[in-house]
């Protein structure tokens, strides 16, 4: 249970009750709200209520009600580390022979309620695999979140340790309801970032680089593809964190509407989506920038380091990367017609495209005049326009 006074350090097997503080309890609960955003979610959180509870291991599965998806398992175990010893065994083999499961929805149980003592320590999980680790004592507590994530919270302590109170139980139980929401902001994060995983791979995809910026016009985020093109320094490059252009009176125009869309973020301006093109040096065709704003929400915090405004840029020399396997099966084409489609999408002529190919262009013709049939068009131009706008870049 909670105590007014500070949670006192008593040696790891102890038999005096487990008590927390409220500064303690308060500092738990960080860690569990904080838990969604660690690399190993929970790993502090886990490690706090191992120590307060004096166990050796302390578990959390998380599974998706997508019985295809994996679930995670966290731990906490006294030898530091996040994973627990004949862990692999356990998930191969002794997963399906645990008893220790189905239990009763957000209340705290031990092994011992659960079974029974004799059951408990009769059983094949306890004898072959729990015992020769030295554990005696399990406490438990199943929870499931509004989205259907079902949670398993485990802890573990050794035989010569005493077993779990209720002064244990109490703690535990009044962490359920805490450890059952950040649960659920992980289940939402993690939907938010396969979301923005997927739309960052489709971007790249299209050969468009994407850079993100901040109200001080700093670089917060870009992907592979703005990565390529600002890497070449070739009309657009990365100067002190943020983007600047090679020709001045293109950068003046660059920097006026990087900050009209920065003002339309912060401000009562409108949201700005402006565009312009950038000449480059090397004489290469000229790059294709837009600039738009990010609108903030209502409820959005006061914070500099937010996304302010979004950079897109197009560099026309850059060829497609669509995948052969999509084209082929999106058209119907065979694997030397697929090849040349390509190659056509890519800007050469039809004689430069048999040439990179290898191929006579008596052959390339005929690749060609099969290609129209198959996909109804009669044109060189309409056919690159066809492939172009189609799902291939996604690919």
């Amino acid at each position: 249970m909670l105590m007014e006074a500070s949670h006192s350090q008593e040696p790891a097997h102890c038999d005096a009750p487990v008590s927390l503080s409220l500064a303690d309890f308060s500092t738990l609960l960080g860690k569990v709200y904080q838990g969604p955003m660690e690399q190993v979610p929970w790993s502090k959180a886990l490690e706090l209520i191992r120590t307060h509870l004096r166990a050796n291991y302390v578990t959390l599965i998380l599974r998706s009600p997508a019985s295809d998806r994996p679930g995670l398992m966290v731990n906490a175990s006294e030898e530091g580390g996040t994973t627990l010893p004949g862990e692999a065994m356990y998930n191969n083999y002794y997963y399906a022979l645990d008893p220790f499961v189905g239990l009763p929805a957000d209340r705290v149980v031990t092994i011992d309620d659960q079974l029974g003592t004799g059951v408990w320590c009769n059983s094949e999980l306890y004898q072959q695999f729990l015992k020769p680790l030295g554990i005696r004592y399990l406490l438990g507590a199943d929870i499931r979140t509004d989205d259907g994530v079902e949670c398993r919270f485990r802890v573990c302590r050794n035989a010569d340790a005493p077993d779990f109170s209720e002064a244990d139980k109490t703690i535990c139980a009044m962490l359920l309801p805490h450890l059952r929401r950040a649960v659920d902001l992980h289940s939402r994060m993690d939907v938010v970032e396969s979301e923005r995983t997927l739309y960052a791979s489709a971007i790249d995809r299209m050969l468009v680089g994407m850079a993100i910026l901040d109200e001080t016009g700093a670089i917060m985020r870009t992907n592979s593809a703005a990565d390529e093109i600002l890497a070449d320094k070739d009309g657009i490059r990365i100067a002190r964190g943020s983007l600047d252009v090679e020709y001045a009176q293109e950068n003046r125009q660059f920097q006026r509407l990087l900050r009209q869309a920065i003002m339309g973020h912060i401000g009562n301006a409108p949201a700005v989506m402006e565009a312009m093109s950038i000449t480059r040096p090397s004489g290469n065709a000229k790059l294709g920038v837009l600039i738009r704003t990010i609108p903030l929400s209502e409820w959005s915090e006061d914070n500099k380091r937010r996304p302010s405004c979004v950079i897109f840029i197009r560099d026309p020399e850059r060829k497609s990367q669509a995948s052969h396997e999509v084209v082929r099966k999106l058209f119907d084409f065979t694997p030397a017609e697929t090849q040349l489609a390509l190659q056509l999408a890519n800007g050469l002529a039809l004689e430069e495209a048999a040439e990179e190919l290898g191929i006579s262009k008596n052959t390339a013709r005929a690749h060609l005049r099969a290609i129209f049939s198959k996909t109804g068009v009669t044109r060189q131009a309409t056919l690159v326009r066809m492939l172009l706008s189609s799902v291939v870049a996604l690919g």
